[in-house]
């Protein structure tokens, strides 16, 4: 029998995975080059990893992976939390072509305390490993300066970089700086501050920088009152104005009850196209924000909300060290850390946290889409497009968008519009005006369909490219006469229509044959580019019909007169308000607005 490598393949993959544990763990997927493809994690290895091969997969990237898959490896672990962390790292580790990609390109600044003698506390966006303790990073910069700020009004520290050892400083090497004699630092380049006085500050500008504001200001609190009682009252005024800084400081910082502490708090968004997940992170000590990060996932597989969600908390609880025993979440996840509460807020200080990371998030999305936008004008164009084409499931996007609108006053000057968008932008030497020819009196339905025949009765004679998607300004009427046209035509373009509510308002977008409702989201992109397409082909349809009505109002005996135009009658009908003055002038008056010769036409003309 000829050797078949697949079916073989097949076979040592149906081994493996029969043979596969029923315990949490690992397993990582590897392609006949032996490179890790995929890593993921199971509460059951066997039935997870039995999952991929037990069914027939939807076309799309699942399916390729199962027919990339040459070798699985699996690691065993105690524990849920243990898979968890270890697929974090091994994703980290090898980067595998089908997980999710950690988009986190931007480097955001921490804050340092300086492994050294008289510790030096400064911004940094490189974290080196030696023995220095960073805090951060700050994804909002202000908030890094504003601690910063409070630090340095607070605590004389040195900003040199000399070696200040303490041979150093006994053997007299160095001089005090500017920075001693404007009293931002107290000198322990000549020994004017001792270690164990600047090492105090330095533990409590750490406790300052966890977010434990209000241990230092009870600190400080108790300190003012005992220099008052001991008559020290200028050193207590010192005090007091160290704890009045701390004071406005947390005023600003607090967000909510102090009483809240040790929490960390995650969000998800995701994006129009569902590509990418974008995640927010916060870490509140005593009521105060002390992390903040929202960061961005690379979809590889269509995976969920609760997937992504789950590998944002790893990962940012890993890279933050974080130990909170309480975690706010905005919906339920299938995930269980030791000693660890999942909590989903409905009201109160945990509400406005939740509330508070949503906000944040929904705020990066914007500005990763506008910056995304920015770079390629075209971007947000083609989003707008595919959304319409998945939203009415086109067979493709619809490039050029076509809306149609009647005016008329009870059935007189009816007119038609039609407006075009091109790549969801306005076209507007596209667009066409049309009096209506073969209606009588106000029927908007014959006087649709007689618009559209022209339209593209002529598009078809010239070859002029047809619409990817026709809008009709109007509900399942106005669909059904358009629809009764291209059947004659015998065209097959999709047919939309847009109804407004009582307020005149867009309200609803029909589709489909009988009409559908497509439900809108009201204030999102694709919403207001229906707004704008509807509004545009009303407002050129009623300037239309208004120049046409005026036309036909200033219409007069004037227009009878051979030789005289347009120009030559709006200036007589400005400078005397109307026919009967005119002809009541003398020619020397006519004569002084428009000249003898059409002055002479006009008197010859009223006095037959």
């Amino acid at each position: 029998m000829e050797n078949n490598p697949e079916l073989n393949i097949s076979e040592y993959l149906r081994g493996i995975v029969l043979n596969l544990p029923e315990s949490p763990g690992i397993y990582q997927y590897l392609n006949t080059e032996g490179v890790i493809i995929y890593v993921g994690k199971a509460k059951n290895l066997k039935r997870r990893v039995s999952s991929y091969f037990n069914k027939e997969h939807e076309p799309g990237k699942t399916r390729i992976l199962v027919s990339k898959i040459a070798d699985i490896r699996y690691i065993v672990v105690k524990t849920e939390e243990d898979a968890l962390l270890l697929e974090n790292n091994l994703i980290k580790k090898y980067k595998p072509r089908y997980n999710v990609l950690l988009k986190d390109d931007k480097t955001y600044p921490s804050i340092c305390v300086q492994n050294e003698y008289f510790p030096r506390v400064f911004k940094t966006r490189k974290i080196i490993r030696n023995g220095s303790s960073y805090y951060g990073p700050y994804s909002h910069v202000p908030s890094m300066n504003a601690v910063l700020e409070l630090i340095k009004h607070l605590y004389p520290l040195r900003t040199c970089n000399l070696n200040l050892s303490p041979e150093n400083i006994r053997a007299g090497k160095f001089n005090v700086c500017l920075e001693y004699h404007i009293k931002n630092c107290a000198g322990p380049c000549i020994g004017k501050q001792s270690a164990d006085d600047y090492m105090k500050n330095i533990s409590q500008i750490k406790e300052i920088l966890k977010g434990n504001t209000q241990e230092i200001e009870r600190m400080l609190f108790r300190l003012m009152q005992e220099l008052a009682a001991e008559m020290k009252f200028e050193e207590a005024q010192r005090v007091k104005e160290k704890y009045l800084l701390i004071e406005n400081y947390r005023a600003k910082s607090e967000v909510v009850s102090s009483v809240l502490h040790n929490i960390d708090v995650f969000t998800i968004e995701e994006d129009s196209d569902e590509k990418s997940a974008f995640i927010n992170y916060l870490h509140i000590t005593n009521g105060v924000i002390n992390q903040a990060f929202t960061f961005e996932y690379k979809k590889r597989l269509d995976e969920t909300k609760e997937e992504l969600l789950s590998l944002g908390i790893i990962e940012m609880r890993e890279r933050y060290k974080s130990l909170s025993r309480e975690i706010i979440v905005p919906f339920e996840i299938d995930m269980e850390l030791k000693d660890v509460v999942f909590t989903i807020p409905q009201r109160g200080d945990k509400k406005k946290l939740l509330e508070l990371s949503i906000l944040n998030v929904k705020q990066y999305k914007a500005d990763r889409m506008k910056q995304a936008e920015k770079l390629n004008p075209e971007q947000r164009s083609v989003r707008l497009m595919k959304e319409i084409q998945d939203e009415l499931h086109l067979d493709r996007l619809p490039m050029q968008i076509e809306c149609f609108d009647n005016s008329n006053i009870q059935g007189s000057d009816a007119v038609a519009a039609c407006v075009v968008f091109k790549k969801a932008k306005p076209s507007k030497q596209d667009y066409r005006k049309y009096n209506i020819k073969t209606v009588v009196g106000a029927d908007d339905y014959a006087s649709m369909k007689e618009v559209v025949r022209r339209r593209y009765q002529r598009a078809i004679e010239e070859g002029s490219p047809l619409p990817d998607l026709l809008i009709t300004d109007g509900g399942k009427g106005q669909m059904s006469a358009v629809k009764e046209v291209m059947d004659e035509l015998n065209l097959n373009i999709p047919i939309a229509g847009l109804a407004k509510d009582g307020k005149h308002r867009t309200s609803e977008l029909l589709y489909g044959f009988p009409p559908q409702t497509i439900g809108l989201k009201q204030n999102t992109p694709l919403f207001r580019l229906l707004t704008q397409i509807q509004d545009e082909v009303h407002r050129f349809a009623i300037t239309f019909h208004r120049e046409k009505r005026s036309k036909r109002q200033i219409s007069s005996e004037l227009d009878e007169i051979k030789g005289i135009g347009e120009k030559t009658k709006a200036v007589l009908l400005k400078e005397f308000k109307s026919v009967k003055r005119i002809k009541e002038s003398t020619l020397g008056a006519l004569s002084a607005v428009i000249g003898e010769a059409k002055a002479k036409i006009i008197k010859e003309h009223f006095n037959e």
